[in-house]
This record gives C-alpha cells, sequence and structure tokens, in this order.
C-alpha cells in the first residue's frame, strides 16, 4: 500500500515541481520561497517525492514513511513560513531528524 502511495506522490510531485516555470533547480537548491510557490495542494507531494531523494537526486528507496512524512510536511510548511530565503532542503532534513529522534525517545522505529 505504501508503495502505491509513493508512486502517485512520485507522479504528482514531478507535475508539481513544474508548476514553478521560473525555476528548473532541483528541490535540494530550492529555497524555501521556491517550495511555497508550489501549489498548497501539491507542497506534500513535493515532501514525499524529496525525502526519498539523496542531495545528488537519486532515489533512496522504493518507499516514503507516509505516518513520517505525515508529522514532517506541517513542520517543513511551517518553517518555511518562518524563513522564506533559507533552504528547503536544510529545513526538510531537520524536520525528519526531529521526527526521527522523538520516535527513538517514544521507542518507536521508523
Amino acid at each position: 500500500m505504501k508503495r502505491i502511495y509513493f508512486i502517485v506522490a512520485a507522479g504528482l510531485s514531478l507535475y508539481a515541481t513544474n508548476a514553478i516555470a521560473e525555476t528548473k533547480k532541483p528541490t535540494p537548491k530550492w529555497t524555501c520561497d521556491e517550495f511555497l510557490a508550489v501549489d498548497a495542494q501539491f507542497q506534500p507531494k513535493v515532501i514525499y517525492w524529496s525525502s526519498a531523494q539523496t542531495k545528488a537526486g537519486k532515489a533512496l528507496g522504493s518507499a516514503v514513511d507516509i505516518e513520517g512524512a505525515e508529522k514532517v510536511i506541517p513542520m517543513v510548511i511551517d518553517d518555511c513560513k518562518k524563513a522564506p530565503q533559507e533552504s528547503f532542503w536544510s529545513k526538510l532534513k531537520g524536520a525528519w531528524k526531529k521526527v526521527e529522534d522523538d520516535a527513538k525517545s517514544l521507542g518507536k522505529k521508523l
């Protein structure tokens, strides 16, 4: 089931990343402002897609932790709204680190 979500998210996020016509940068090089310029309904899909990528743009795996991503999405959006000129990638990595640290403290595995 998670694989289906990833495939759908990946396809939609490709569409979403094309929504920013003025930039052709890969998401790891985006500013928060560029991320926020994506239509709000596609922002979660961009986060799913970006979460499955390395900085080099290669896939980390074939699935994304949906439960973890659902926690990361509002964190990244809020952090980016507070600092639109900062790196989207650093906000995403920071949010994942916080979610993983919280899961570890609760004894869960992501």
